[in-house]
């Protein structure tokens, strides 16, 4: 859970409905996914052999996946123009006296002296927005290229493509470093912050709930698509990194794993975040929930602020910065990897070409992303933020759950699960993928259109235009969905009836290692589970 989200609402109140979202529908999902993967030993788009007329949600997750590593690799840049700036003798935020600050600025020691937040600006605040982003006045008004964010943008890349390069082999050493080594930063930062003085309000105001939120429907519509971000279903990453491995492989084990591991670590950083932000608020004079602001704010405006009351605040900086980009750049190596293993799946040919391929693929986005590195940048990121993936991806899982336990049908899944670990899912499972799960998603679904909220940046609005563009984004990756039913309608010159019978049923869906794919020819021969098109039929039904 990001603290955040935490930030807009008590974390109390906001962890019992996402911990139930997580249980009932985070976990099965996420189970679920693994097994897709291991058991098909193929990508995002090459599980929808299960049930190939729904194909076109795994093209909707490589749209959503595109969208979402462009604004992403321009926000883990951020981090690095931040680590720049630690070098200097002291951190540039720190007070009012450079060239970028207005008469408005006052130090964060000074804010409880001010009669309104709303006629002054921190110094982070104006570091943030007028020296890093440079920011316009609007999303209408790009002005020019930030050339310093330009450049950490494409050191980004640079990280990216070499981390990436040689596909799993490359980015599996890569994150022997890139997944630990955070830890160890939090658990720094974790120390420090716990003994600062006034630390205690804000791990207080962080555990110290108003119950009566519980009651608020929207605390648990933020809970639900922060379930969603957080453990990542629908994006099309887990069923990506489960098809690397073993058969065999105990997925129940992993998936409960990881995904506590997960919760752990967002539970952690919120009390590494809100430890300072309680040693912010004694400095300043102002209540905690007052300096607890949400998004871009909180990593890059909020915790600098207190960071530059620390002794050494350089090295504070340096070490929360680093983790940011650490943890931000694993996120993209997960969604880019699976963009192009939906490529290489579809074209196998491309397959002696994955250094090219990622080499193409990265300058691709870089130059998609570079659009955010202008002075309305951060308004065009935040637009995609807010409308291109959280909608999308609810509904994407919504098809995949409904795909598994009602079409492909959970006995013959459960069946695939028992040849695959020898052992079948027990009742339990079986109830929350038919049952519990779609009702919960579809309930997210509906409170996540209900529940949206209008959008504005530092508190600038959006003219009406940027915000149908910003809906067209979402519209852009699940309409790949009926898109490619009515296609194959529209190629085969067939009706709905004849292409729901024939596109419904699983186009091979074997284990790809021949091996195993004989024992479960003949396991399916005795369990008497009907047949499946192979690329044959496939290919002759056209």
């Amino acid at each position: 859970m990001a603290p955040d989200s935490a930030c807009s609402c008590f974390i109390t109140a906001f962890l019992i409905p996402y911990l139930l979202m997580v249980i009932l529908a985070g976990i099965p999902l996420f189970y679920m996914e693994i097994l897709i993967g291991q058991f098909s030993s193929t990508g995002c788009t090459g599980m929808f052999r299960m049930t190939p007329l729904l194909k076109g949600t795994g093209i909707a997750q490589v749209v959503v996946n595109a969208y979402c590593v462009c604004y992403y690799s321009v926000i883990i840049s951020y981090p690095i123009r931040m680590i720049f700036y630690c070098f200097f003798k002291k951190v540039p935020w720190e007070d009012c006296s450079n060239s970028w600050n207005t008469d408005d600025c006052v130090t964060a020691s000074d804010m409880g002296k001010q009669n309104s937040s709303d006629v002054f600006k921190t110094s982070a605040d104006e570091f943030f927005h007028l020296e890093v982003l440079r920011i316009s006045t609007d999303i209408s008004d790009l002005g020019g290229m930030v050339w310093e964010q330009l450049t950490a943008l494409i050191i980004t890349w640079i990280i990216i493509y070499f981390c990436l390069m040689r596909g799993i082999k490359s980015v599996g050493k890569v994150v022997y470093f890139t997944v630990p080594f955070p830890y160890l930063l939090l658990f720094i930062l974790l120390i420090r912050g716990a003994t600062l003085p006034g630390a205690w309000k804000g791990i207080k105001f962080y555990l110290y709930p108003e119950w009566h939120r519980l009651l608020d429907l929207k605390v648990w519509a933020d809970a639900a698509v922060q379930m969603f971000f957080g453990i990542g279903p629908g994006w099309g990453g887990i069923v990506n990194m489960a098809s690397f491995s073993s058969f065999r492989n105990n997925a129940k084990c992993d998936s409960v794993l990881i995904v506590s591991i997960n919760v752990f670590t967002s539970l952690l950083a919120g009390f590494v975040v809100f430890s300072v932000l309680g040693f912010l608020s004694e400095k300043s004079g102002i209540p905690v929930e007052s300096v607890a602001t949400g998004g871009a704010g909180l990593a890059f405006v909020t915790y600098p602020e207190a960071i530059a009351l620390l002794p050494v605040p350089q090295l504070w900086a340096l070490m929360f910065f680093f983790m940011l980009f650490l943890l931000g750049i694993d996120s993209v190596f997960v969604q880019l990897e699976a963009i192009m293993s939906s490529i290489l799946d579809e074209w196998y040919w491309v397959r002696s070409h994955k250094c090219k391929l990622t080499l193409i693929s990265c300058l691709i986005f870089l130059g998609l992303s570079s659009i955010m590195c202008t002075n309305g940048g951060m308004f065009i990121l935040q637009l995609f933020d807010w409308y291109s993936s959280a909608i999308a991806v609810i509904v994407i899982c919504l098809v995949e759950i409904i795909m598994v336990a009602w079409i492909y049908g959970i006995k013959n899944f459960m069946l695939d699960v028992e040849f695959m670990l020898g052992k079948r899912p027990t009742l339990y499972w079986r109830i929350v993928w038919q049952v519990v799960t779609p009702v919960i998603i579809i309930f997210i679904l509906i409170t996540s259109i209900v529940f949206i909220r209008t959008i504005t940046y530092n508190n600038i609005p959006y003219p009406q235009w940027a915000i149908i563009i910003g809906w067209a984004s979402c519209f852009t990756s699940v309409m790949w969905i009926p898109l490619y039913i009515f296609y194959i309608m529209i190629r085969k010159r067939a009706t709905l009836c004849d292409s729901l019978k024939k596109r419904l049923k699983p186009l091979d869906w074997t284990p790809a290692d021949p091996q195993d794919r004989a024992e479960y020819e003949a396991f399916r021969r005795q369990r008497r589970m009907p047949g499946f098109m192979s690329d044959t039929d496939m290919e002759s039904s056209k």
